[in-house]
């Protein structure tokens, strides 16, 4: 997996591409959330637009780092959806624990 890092304002936003599986793709997504949260950005947009697939090893650690966040009392947030990770969280109803979007202008003014 590989990823880009951007701070834009006081959000910190995280480009991803290729595949967020265990052993590689997993480790990589808890360090960029770990290194977000210590430079002390702790509004975090996840940018899945180039993410080829996911695992149940992913999904834990997406679910980890949403969790780990919300601790801080920060946001963790999706932006752009493939279908095939659309469906994974649909299936598993994580959809409803992410805030989801498609515009990354109207995910950037969601963060309060």
């Amino acid at each position: 997996m590989k990823s880009e890092v951007q701070d834009q304002a006081d959000i910190r936003v995280i480009r991803l591409s290729g595949k967020i599986t265990i052993g590689a793709g997993d480790v990589k997504l808890r360090e960029l959330i770990r290194d977000a949260l210590e430079s002390g950005r702790t509004k975090i947009l996840l940018d899945l637009a180039k993410v080829s697939a996911m695992d149940s090893s992913g999904i834990g650690e997406m679910v980890a780092a949403y969790t780990t966040v919300r601790k801080r009392d920060g946001q963790l947030k999706l932006l752009n959806l493939s279908p095939k990770i659309n469906d994974i969280l649909q299936v598993t109803q994580l959809i409803t624990v992410f805030d989801v979007f498609d515009d990354s202008e109207e995910a950037m003014a969601s963060f309060a």
